[in-house]
Parts: C-alpha cells; structure tokens; sequence
C-alpha cells in the first residue's frame, strides 16, 4: 500500500505541474536593442550629425533637382524600339538590352546603350549604320524608342533594415506584356525611384538620417530629403538608373517619428502566433484572421497582444504567458 501511495502521490505532483503557468517574462536587466534603439542609461542616446560616407569622396556634389531633370539612362532589361525609313525584316523590330548593356544583332550592329540616354543612343547607333552603308544619309531616318522601361539594380547601404543590391520597378508579367503589346512613345516606370529602392530594403530605420540620404551616380552625388514622407510633404524621389548607389547615413538615435508606415519605411510586419486567449478548436474560432497576424509598421506590442487573443480569457488561462 505504501508503495502504490507514493506512485500515487507522484503523479499527481506530475499532473499539477503539468497545469501550473508559466513563469513571468521579463526583459534582462540592462538588454539592449538593435543598432540605432541602444539605451543610454534610462535616456535615450542624442542624436548627432551624420557622417559623410567615405563613398563619396572625390565625386562632385548636385542638387536632387539635378538629377531628376537628367535624361532617363538606358539599363539592361529595357526594350527599344527600332525603326528605319524603307526597312521593314532587317533592321527594323524590338531590342532588349542585355545584361552585358549592350545591343546586339549579329553581323550587322553591337552598340553599347546601358548608362546612356536614348537619344545619345539613336544618335550614335545611325551614325554606325550610315558608316557601314545600311542607310543613306537622310535626316530622321532612324527613330529609336523606348518600348519598355524594365526593372533597375542598385545598392543600398546604411541605415536600413536590409541593406544590400535591391531591385526596383519590377513589374508582374500581366502589366509587362500590356506594356509591349500596345508600344508608346516612351515607357514611364514609377517603381525605378529612390522610395521604391528603400522600402525593397526593408525601409529606413527609426535612427536614420532621413534629411541627408545620398544618391550616387557615376561621378556625381545628391542628398536627398525625406523628411517629407513623414510631414505630408512631397518628398524629392528621382528616378534611378542601373549601378546607382543609396547610402543612408545613422543619426545615431531612436526617432520615434520614423516608425509608421510611410513611402520610405516598411508598409507592416508579419507575426506567427498560437496562444488563444480561451481553448478552441481552431485559430479561426477564436478570431484569429488575416488582422490579427498582419499589422503596420509600428503598431505597439500591446496592440498586437489584444489583436492577437493573448489578451484576458477564463480564470484558467489568464496568467499565461505568450508564447
């Protein structure tokens, strides 16, 4: 009897604690968060003026109007639309520029056109037919269109979640082929910009210096502000060109302005959850949606805990830490 009593009194120890709550979360003491949240002490670090990056030395500095008034440069990827006067299979038809920037037709042109704008293009590309004696020299013989403005590559780096080379101006295949099927004079694709390239490195962080954010191309520079994403202005946002560079200084602080959804920051976050605040048989019996596992940027983590169901629920769950 003894021997049962004991075994007895074990499982039921085992059962107990089984049902008891978890311990209490807690953050460590002292923690710290990730670059440009650091605590200094219980004060919040200052903000300091940004560095110049060493990526800009020696290029010479314009204004972001300059930029955005500069021709649009060709890149690998777009589709140019030839036409010359009398040529119907030979020369005339649609061009891709390849990755190499350059467009080929074998035995007759190779061209580079990548990093150059398109009439500096059409130009040089009649002068090269006119000296192989494909064309005579007749004025406005030769048109070269664009037919569509494709995605760009460019790098950027600094204060941003995820830095690195980005594409921006991607469009799905549905858009791309009404693009080509129903050519224009001319394709404007307003994803090549700078907000665009920023928000595909996963946005600006809350300590980025967000009025002096460098745009570099070949030799030259801008910075660009924007502040105005945040204030309901109208934000400086120039079009990219293949092989540019961003640079996104660290002001060195937490501004808490930063973080909402904007044009330059992340649109939202994804959370995975299981911890119903009352048993159910499923996620979706407990209201557990689309709304309560997506939320913008931003959002506090009581907010998301209430959205979430970890919040409340019987007397048996409600000690539960989330998980």
């Amino acid at each position: 009897m003894l021997r049962i009593a004991k075994y007895t009194l074990m499982a039921s120890c085992t059962l107990m604690a089984g049902c008891a709550t978890m311990p209490t979360p807690s953050n460590a003491p002292l923690a710290q968060y990730q670059a440009g949240q650091r605590l200094d002490g219980d004060q919040l670090s200052q903000c300091a003026l940004p560095e110049i990056p060493q990526a800009v030395a020696g290029l010479a500095q314009v204004a972001p109007e300059a930029l955005a008034a500069a021709p649009d440069l060709l890149g690998p990827g777009d589709r140019l639309l030839l036409t010359v006067s009398g040529d119907k299979d030979v020369l005339t038809g649609s061009y891709v520029i390849g990755a190499n920037g350059r467009i080929v037709l074998e035995g007759i042109l190779d061209l580079a056109a990548a990093g150059r704008s398109r009439h500096v293009v059409e130009i040089e590309l009649r002068e090269l037919l006119i000296s192989k004696g494909l064309i005579r020299n007749i004025a406005g013989n030769v048109q070269l269109r664009l037919a569509e403005a494709f995605a760009v590559q460019v790098s950027v780096s600094g204060a941003v979640f995820e830095p690195g080379l980005v594409r921006a101006g991607e469009r799905a295949s549905e858009a791309r082929a009404t693009t080509v099927g129903n050519p224009a004079s001319g394709d404007f694709n307003s994803g090549r910009s700078l907000a665009t390239a920023l928000r595909a490195a996963g946005g600006i962080r809350p300590d980025a210096a967000a009025n002096t954010v460098y745009l570099l191309r070949g030799g030259m520079y801008a910075v660009v502000d924007v502040t105005p994403a945040f204030t309901g202005g109208v934000p400086a946002d120039p079009q990219l060109a293949s092989g540019d560079r961003i640079v996104v200084p660290s002001a060195g602080c937490f501004q808490e302005q930063f973080v909402r959804p904007s044009s330059v920051t992340s649109p939202g976050v994804r959370v995975y959850l299981s911890n119903l605040s009352r048993p159910a048989a499923s996620n979706a019996a407990s209201a557990i949606g689309k709304d309560s596992t997506s939320f913008p940027y931003g959002v506090r983590m009581l907010e998301g805990l209430v959205s979430a169901n970890c919040v409340g629920g019987s007397a048996m769950n409600a000690g539960r830490a989330p998980s």
